[in-house]
């Protein structure tokens, strides 16, 4: 295995889904992957993983049952295992997201938008 760069633009130009995020690194056991963000995501929490969500493009609103965070363009949240959230895209965003390998979308909530099997691009 060799250090491959990877350019986020070139990446999150390779697809157009929504909430269906993308595998484009790994390390440590972690993924990176990218996603486009647009409405409402489910309310659901990782009894496991925390997750780091990394604004590329846009704003994001995070809601948690306490209070709700925007996220803007460069900046990123880490939200800790067991802690409800719902990501919010009121327009198109694009999210680095880093989470461990093992993370289901969804956390504990089964819907629609879960997504098992993830696509490397």
């Amino acid at each position: 295995m060799s250090a491959e760069k990877v350019n986020l633009v070139e990446k999150l130009g390779l697809f157009d889904e929504h909430w269906s995020p993308k595998i484009v690194g790994e390390l440590n056991g972690q993924h990176v992957k990218l996603a486009k963000l647009l409405g409402e995501f489910v309310w659901h929490h990782h009894d496991e993983e925390d997750e780091l969500f990394l604004v590329v493009k846009g704003r994001l609103r995070m809601e948690l049952r306490e209070r709700s965070e925007w996220i803007e363009e460069g900046e990123f949240i880490v939200v800790p295992r067991g802690v409800e959230h719902r990501p919010v895209a009121e327009e198109e965003v694009h999210v680095m997201l880093f989470e461990p390998a093992s993370t289901l979308n969804t956390g504990n909530a089964t819907s629609e938008l879960t997504a098992p099997d993830l696509d490397r691009i």
